[in-house]
């Protein structure tokens, strides 16, 4: 999976701090199913007022990280199972 040529199928953010769900389908010789991964990013902005982002997390940012990472589960949970009834 190459993140920088794919778009996330969803997205999970409190304030700055961002998950992206990554899908990836996997063979499975007869069958497909998809995969699930998640990465993190906390958003700012530089000296010149420009958006960045980094997945460096400071001791502030660990309670809202937890609560995104939370959200971020439950969601994969849901996509996994809807994957699942469709089959």
């Amino acid at each position: 999976m190459n993140n920088n040529t794919t778009k996330p199928v969803e997205e999970v953010r409190i304030g700055a701090v961002k998950a992206a769900i990554w899908k990836n389908v996997v063979d499975m010789g007869n069958s497909s199913r998809p995969m699930y991964s998640v990465t993190f990013q906390r958003l700012y902005r530089d000296s010149e007022n420009a958006w960045k982002s980094t997945e460096s997390f400071g001791r502030d940012d660990l309670l809202v990280l937890a609560k995104v990472a939370e959200r971020a589960f439950m969601r994969v949970h849901e996509l996994h199972q809807a994957g699942q009834g469709s089959d």
